[in-house]
């Protein structure tokens, strides 16, 4: 068996990309996702109630969707490319590895400030002599049970490793982060951002913008990949613009809560509206 492709990063081709976050940690609502349209989803488990047996449910029922959008032909299974994107909850290699060993190919690690933290990341993703993840051999679903050919020596070619920037550190260092050798796309968390360096909840001040555009800047002179979350459309598109690579333009838990206000609000009117439409 070949080295399954990774169509996330096969996807970043210099088109914007649009994402959804998925939260709800179920793989039927994640799987509900994969069919409307998004070009990638995020199976945050950082913020979400996820567990190593939630996410592989996910990447499971994301894997008929997840297709390279080169192989798409007229009976493909859905006229959609949808890609898988794991966050992580912490930069702990084990459980880098446990995610990597159930198949994951594309990570997004949070709270990434230095060069030296991106790169211990890199060598959580790599085995020796290029890192230290640990080898599962048979017992992992990223060998397909020891079926895919030469696993050990090319898994690196087929990963996609994602640092996100939300701090005032990290934006300092956001140059060196992309230019360490591994890291492929760096991620901006606005809000994390905008709350650190004293704007709590307002991504849209003109100094966290300016740290934004700068963070987009110095990852294309490194030549890689960068996104960032925008549920707002206005931020989405002006992103857009800007040339950001990847942009999770939707929260599944914000969606959902927010149509069933506006449901119910048509019959009664006097439900209370959310706090904020940014679904944040």
């Amino acid at each position: 068996m070949q080295l399954p492709e990774n169509p996330f990063k096969r996807s970043l081709d210099g088109n914007t990309r649009y994402g959804c976050w998925a939260g709800f940690g179920t793989g039927y609502a994640t799987e509900i996702l994969a069919t409307t349209g998004f070009d990638w989803l995020l199976i945050d488990g950082e913020h979400a109630p996820n567990t190593v047996p939630s996410v592989l449910a996910q990447l499971q029922a994301i894997a008929p969707y997840a297709i390279a959008p080169d192989t798409i032909t007229p009976n493909t299974i859905t006229t959609y490319a949808c890609a898988p994107v794991v966050r992580t909850v912490n930069h702990d290699p084990a459980l880098i590895k446990q995610l990597l060993d159930i198949g994951a190919q594309t990570l997004m690690i949070p709270m990434v400030d230095t060069a030296e933290q991106a790169a211990k990341l890199v060598a959580a993703t790599r085995y020796p002599p290029h890192g230290f993840r640990g080898v599962g051999g048979g017992l992992t679903r990223a060998t397909r049970w020891d079926s895919v050919e030469d696993y050990l020596a090319r898994a690196h070619e087929e990963l996609c490793l994602v640092v996100q920037v939300e701090s005032q550190s990290g934006v300092d260092n956001a140059e060196a982060i992309a230019a360490t050798e591994g890291v492929d796309a760096v991620f901006v968390g606005p809000v994390d951002l905008s709350t650190g360096v004293g704007h709590a909840g307002n991504p849209n001040h003109p100094d966290v913008q300016k740290m934004i555009r700068h963070t987009l800047e110095v990852t294309h002179a490194a030549g890689k990949a960068a996104g960032i979350l925008a549920p707002a459309e206005v931020d989405a598109k002006r992103y857009a613009e800007w040339g950001f690579d990847f942009i999770a333009v939707g929260i599944d838990i914000s969606l959902l809560h927010q149509a069933a206000i506006e449901t119910i609000s048509r019959y009664k009117p006097d439900t209370p509206k959310p706090r904020s439409s940014l679904g944040y």
